[in-house]
């Protein structure tokens, strides 16, 4: 029985990687013909200064927080981010914060060791590492639990990170786009967000307007619909 088990863990982390492998080799596929800023649909002064902003940020390797209410369209702009920028033919890999899975989220995030904890029957690759070389999306990043944010911190300054029950220290270069509709600075206030992560985060902010705030785009959307 107990062999089984290993082996069918072992089938399954295989399936897992194979399936971050081949996201990211979709993503690879789609780059800029596909992930123009042309898919943000909008020809507002808003959205004009907003296409520039974005066009400035694709351009350098800093972290990027994408600020707006929920489908504004942050998971486009996060792509264009990408697919823009100097890391376009390597992996775009996305993690929604609040999927993650209590208890699991650093050895979903970083990776863990086999016989690391139970019913770690053998090595997992982690996001992050998947991500190398790469660009990092943690859409609704104030979801992130606090107890691992310090690591992601970590990874933001040195470039480093442990696997789950690994001490060895692993170095990862990726370009972090963060996404959130909450109010970090409030949670900042109230606890729930570490400030320095915020602010090694909120290096480059982009706003992103709500349709209210744009009321002469709103027949475009219909048309594309």
């Amino acid at each position: 029985q107990a062999g089984r088990d290993v082996m069918r863990e072992r089938d399954r982390l295989q399936a897992s990687e194979a399936r971050f492998r081949e996201e990211a080799e979709q993503s690879r596929e789609l780059l800029a013909r596909d992930w123009s800023f042309g898919r943000f649909v909008g020809r507002s002064a808003a959205v004009r200064e907003l296409e520039s902003q974005v066009r400035k940020a694709a351009a350098t390797n800093f972290p990027v927080l994408l600020l707006g209410e929920t489908g504004t369209g942050k998971s486009i702009l996060a792509r264009v981010l990408h697919h823009s920028g100097q890391r376009a033919d390597q992996a775009l890999v996305t993690v929604f914060c609040p999927s993650l899975e209590k208890g699991m989220v650093e050895a979903e995030l970083f990776g863990h060791r086999k016989g690391s904890f139970t019913g770690a029957l053998a090595d997992r690759l982690g996001k992050v590492p998947a991500a190398d070389r790469g660009s990092l999306f943690l859409d609704e990043i104030g979801e992130l639990p606090l107890e691992i944010q310090p690591k992601l911190l970590r990874l933001l300054q040195e470039r480093t990170y442990e696997r789950v029950g690994d001490p060895e220290e692993r170095k990862a270069d990726v370009r972090v786009i963060a996404a959130t509709n909450r109010d970090l600075d409030q949670e900042v206030r109230e606890g729930r967000f570490r400030r320095d992560l915020y602010e090694r985060l909120n290096f480059v902010p982009l706003r992103i307007p709500p349709l209210r705030e744009r009321v002469e785009d709103i027949p475009l959307p219909l048309r594309h619909a």
